[in-house]
């Protein structure tokens, strides 16, 4: 009896790996930061996470320093750099709804009512969000928990405060008047560094932390600008110095989606959301 042998079916093709398109990550928002000083303009390129990746550049202000002037040199600058979305702007002066209301330290009145954010938006064709230089240090550098304090010690003194990470209204302490009829731009400003030695300064600056503390009760003051380097006591709990670079890098914060809502950042203002 013959038998036949079966042969097994053919084996299946095994399945074709499933491949996926490659994600294409999302674009990054470049800011361009730019710190207006009454001794210094500087401008730099951040990425999304406040990342320096141009720049900062440097470039003495003008004397004076009327608005004509200073927009030139930062067209200067802002050549010099690459590409970017968007701007931040910290000024040295009160700021309401992108305009510059007082600008002690350059000239309040040529400076007084100038649109700068609505007119650094438009020669650069990028929205623009303008607040005073020490918020915008301060944003850099606040741990986001209890009353935070900022000053800033350069030509003058500029103030920031922050309740739990929110920033209060803006008040120009400098302005204010600190000891002997003089204002605390004057009573630890450049000038009085250049006018009483640096000995005598430093003892000024012990006296408005002692006075800061007892204005507002702080949890914690964060000096900053170009002269805390020149500090030179042991700082009392609760006060450190921070970067001056964080006038530049703070001014990614100024796009966090928590200040949409912020009067200054308004409809009707540049840089507002749409």
């Amino acid at each position: 009896m013959s038998t036949t042998t079966t042969k097994p079916p053919p084996k299946a093709a095994p399945p074709a790996p499933v491949t996926s398109a490659p994600v294409t990550p999302a674009p990054q928002l470049l800011t361009l930061a730019i710190d207006i000083g009454g001794t210094r303009l500087k401008c730099g390129i951040l990425s999304e996470t406040g990342a320096v990746l141009q720049g900062p550049l440097r470039v003495d202000t003008p004397k004076p320093a009327p608005p004509a002037a200073v927009l030139t040199i930062l067209e200067g600058m802002i050549g010099q750099l690459g590409a970017f979305d968007r701007i931040s702007i910290g000024f040295p002066g009160m700021i309401r709804r992108g305009k510059v209301l007082t600008a002690p330290n350059l000239g309040t009145e040529a400076w007084r009512d100038y649109p700068l954010a609505a007119e650094l938006a438009r020669r650069a064709g990028k929205p623009a969000r303008l607040l005073n230089d020490a918020t915008v240090q301060g944003l850099g550098v606040i741990h986001g928990h209890g009353l935070e304090c900022v000053i800033t010690l350069g030509t003058g003194m500029g103030f920031a405060l922050f309740r739990d990470g929110s920033l209060s209204p803006q008040l120009e302490l400098g302005q204010h008047t600190a000891r002997n009829d003089m204002s605390y731009d004057e009573y630890v400003g450049d000038g009085a560094m250049v006018d009483v030695g640096k000995k005598q300064w430093n003892k000024r600056v012990r006296r408005v932390i002692a006075a800061l503390d007892a204005f507002c009760a702080f949890d914690e003051l964060h000096i900053g600008g170009g002269n805390s380097k020149h500090i030179a006591f042991e700082l009392p709990p609760r006060v450190r110095i921070v970067s001056n670079e964080a006038g530049i890098t703070g001014g990614v914060r100024l796009w966090d989606a928590g200040l949409d809502h912020m009067p200054d950042f308004a409809p009707d203002t540049p840089g507002a959301p749409t």
